[in-house]
């Protein structure tokens, strides 16, 4: 479930891992694909990838999903090489 509110709070089920975020872009792993939310001044509010819920709050411009089917690397693997 995607649930954007006034295009400044996201709330997004189905949260996997995060790929990667900054004020412009953050990249979710999802049970459906990767989204991708591009915006300005965003951050992640929340992530519990137990429960599978992610709130990213700012200004939201853009929502877009890619298929599952991409290799993924979480981020944490990526800090630690």
């Amino acid at each position: 479930n995607l649930v954007l509110t006034d295009r400044e709070r996201l709330v997004v089920n189905g949260v996997e891992d995060v790929k990667s975020f900054n004020d412009e872009c953050v990249i979710l792993y999802t049970n459906m694909g990767i989204l991708t939310v591009k915006g300005s001044e965003l951050h992640i509010n929340r992530l519990n990838v137990e429960s599978g819920e992610s709130i990213v709050e700012g200004i939201i411009n853009s929502c877009e999903f890619q298929d599952g089917n991409v290799s993924r690397e979480s981020m944490f693997s990526r800090l630690f090489r």
